[in-house]
Parts: structure tokens; sequence; C-alpha cells
């Protein structure tokens, strides 16, 4: 790696350590919170997730679109860090008191904001640094891992924190965004990045461009895959550190653990981001993604089968390595498989939006199933039908060999993928 390829991979790695530290500082709480603070049901809380995944559906192809018509700059990353920076003041003196006195109007504000901020922001965020890897000569897993490294450093004192006042949280988020906003300015980008090369294209993706992508099998096959197991997935996430809460005789001594048991988890995606794009070069995108999906689906049924916090501490952190296992094999899925125009939109729209919008549909009846049988049976039942779904995948996705490049489904030219 050269001089100027080390500084451009510091810099890089620097900031999504920061957006991580951020966001792990106040979000890997957010269900928590919004049961503690904010007194919400479980349905309720199913129901604040349906709302968010909603507005993540109609802005995260926004926030794909503009990506990719951007090529290289860095506009839009400038606004979710100016947007993650309001976070203390939005969540204390607005969302707080609004889903208290207000609760449909808090849920729709919340939305909005977090959308903004975090739902389709991180899927910018990661499909830049995907970009930014590909054509400086990098892995986009030894950039992501450091995000990893932010959230595992953040985690182990967020949940003590967190139980002296939230506040302290949301606060040190809002500082750690300007930081992280004055870093992003730092970062230079010669106008020759934004010229034809292996990954920003001659001719900008347009509308046109994205019809054509919604109309591909392709594409609907791979959302398949995202329909049936990253959408559970996530909503099994939404509402797990509760699970593990309620182990514990109190909340706060729980919410303690679950902090300490967040930063083993982010240790194994640190590795992982390191070692898992040997694994996905070496069997490819295909079987790493069906390998992910079983690996998922036996950890949520092993969890329902859970009688201790002690069982679910050591079940957990496998949720690190199946978290980098879907990033790398998703970026490198798409790079094979996807005009290199449109390859930000199939991120945001085919897999990020994708998923948010199960959580439209399925969060809110989960929640309740939450309270009608409990955690345990409910992560069984989910675990199950992701099993189900990996094993259909492999007849689904395509499964194609790359052999120094090949013509894309809708490219006039191969794509050349970075190192």
């Amino acid at each position: 790696m050269g001089i100027n390829n080390q500084s451009d991979y510091i810099k890089i790695s620097a900031f999504m350590f920061l957006y991580f530290v951020v966001w792990t500082m106040s979000f890997s709480l957010y269900a928590i919170w919004l049961g503690q603070h904010a007194t919400l049901t479980s349905a309720e809380i199913g129901a604040v997730f349906g709302v968010n995944g909603a507005f993540a559906v109609v802005l995260k192809p926004v926030y794909g679109y503009i990506t990719d018509k951007l090529g290289m700059k860095k506009y839009l990353l400038y606004f979710v860090a100016v947007m993650s920076s309001l976070l203390m003041p939005f969540f204390s003196y607005v969302y707080h008191p609004l889903l208290v006195n207000d609760f449909y109007t808090g849920v729709v504000v919340g939305a909005l904001y977090l959308s903004l901020a975090w739902y389709a922001g991180i899927g910018v965020s990661e499909s830049y640094c995907d970009r930014f890897g590909r054509l400086k000569g990098f892995e986009f897993g030894r950039i992501r891992m450091w995000g990893s490294c932010g959230a595992a450093v953040t985690a182990s004192f967020a949940g003590i924190l967190f139980n002296v006042s939230p506040v302290i949280n949301f606060t040190i988020s809002s500082i750690m965004s300007l930081v992280m906003l004055a870093l992003l300015i730092s970062i230079r980008i010669p106008a020759s990045d934004n010229l034809e090369n292996a990954v920003v294209p001659k001719k900008k993706i347009n509308l046109s461009d994205v019809r054509d992508l919604l109309t591909q099998g392709e594409f609907w096959r791979f959302c398949f895959y995202v329909a049936g197991i990253v959408w559970i997935m996530h909503i099994a996430e939404q509402q797990f550190p509760r699970y593990f809460v309620s182990f514990f005789n109190g909340n706060k001594q729980g919410t303690s653990w679950y902090g300490y048991l967040s930063t083993v988890q982010a240790i194994v995606e640190f590795v992982s981001m390191m070692t898992v794009p040997w694994l996905v070069n070496r069997i490819g995108p295909y079987k790493t993604l069906i390998a992910a999906g079983l690996l998922i689906g036996a950890r949520l049924v092993i969890s329902g089968f859970a009688t201790s916090a002690l069982m679910i501490a050591f079940i957990k952190p496998f949720y690190g390595l199946e978290n980098a296992m879907l990033l790398i094999a998703v970026f490198k899925y798409i790079a094979d498989n996807f005009d290199k125009r449109v390859n930000s939109t199939m991120y945001l729209i085919g897999y990020q939006c994708f998923i948010y919008v199960g959580t439209i549909f399925v969060s809110a009846p989960i929640g309740a199933l939450y309270d009608k049988i409990g955690f345990s049976q409910s992560y069984f039942i989910m675990g199950g039908i992701i099993i189900v779904f990996s094993l259909v995948s492999a007849f689904v996705l395509r499964n194609e060999k790359r052999k120094g490049g090949r013509k894309l489904i809708s490219a006039t030219h191969p794509l050349q993928q970075g190192k």
C-alpha cells in the first residue's frame, strides 16, 4: 500500500470507527431506552421499529441514488454527520417528550430523524467505504472492521453510563459526531477519482437505470434471500437486549452485562471483518451467503433453548461473525452481478431498504408474539424459518465463479473489482 493510500486508509477507517462509536453509545441500547425510559410495551416498541422501517424504506433508495450520482464526493456523508450531531438534543428535548405525551407524533418524528441519521446513514457510509476501498485497492472488510472496533470500545462502558443517565450517552454521541464531521472534511478526494475508473462510471446513474435494476430477475432472487434470512435476523436483534436483561433480577445489572456482551460481540466482528474477506475470496460470495444463513438460523434456534444468561452470552457473539459474512459477501455479490453505475443503489434498495420492508410488516407482529408466547419460543420459530430459507436460497441465488471478470447483468462492460 502506497503512502497516499495508507493515509486514505487511516482516515476512512477512523471515520468508520467514530461512526460506530457514536451509534453504539446510544443506539445499541435503543430498545432498552424505549422500554425503561419511554415506558413502552413490547407491542408498542415493535410498532416503533415498524414505522422506523417504513421511513427507512423511503429514504434508503433516495440515499442510494444520490450516492451513485455523487460518485466519490462526500456531501451526503457530511449531512449524515450533521444529523448525528443532533442526537442529544433530539432524544432529550424532542423524542422522549413526544413519545410520552403524543405517542403517534413521537413515533413519526423519531422515525424521520433516525432514518436520516442512522437507518439510511449507515448504508451510505458502508457503501461509500466499499467503493472507496475498491478504488484505492484494499478490502472493504479491512475498513469496516474499525467500525466493529469502535463498537467494541464503546459497548464496554455504554451500559454503565446508560444506568447513570442516557443523556450522558447521547451527549457523547453528539460530540463525537462533530469530530467525525471534521475528519470527513480532512479527507481529500482528487478530481481524478470522480472520472471513469474501476468503481466510478463515466455515465452516472439515471432513473432508467433504477427501473432496469428493479425488473431484473437477479435483483428479486437476491431480495428473496434478504426477505427470508436478513429480515428475521434484524427483527430478532431489535428486542434481543430485553430478552437478555430478562435473565437478571434487576434491569440495571442486566443492562451493564449486556454492554460487556456487546463488547465481546464487537471484538468477534472486528476479527471476522479482518479474516472473512479471505474466506469469501476463497469460496465465493454465493457459498458465504448460504453459510451465513444457516449459522444465523442455528444461533436463533439455540437461543430459544437458552435457560440462563451465561448460555446467551456464549451464543450471542456469533452475531459478529454472521454480520461480517453477510456484509462482505453482499458487497462482493453485488459487484460481481450488477452494473457499477447502480452498486450503491442496489445495496441501499436490494439489501438495506428491503430489510426494512420486512421491519414494517413483521416487527409489530413479532413484538406481539413476544408478549403472547415469550422470547424463547419466538426465537426458536424464527431460527427454523431462517434455516428453511437458507436451504431454498441455495437454488435461488446465482452461483457463478468469476474468471478475471465477466459481463454484468445490465452492464456493457465488465467490472474490474479492486483487490
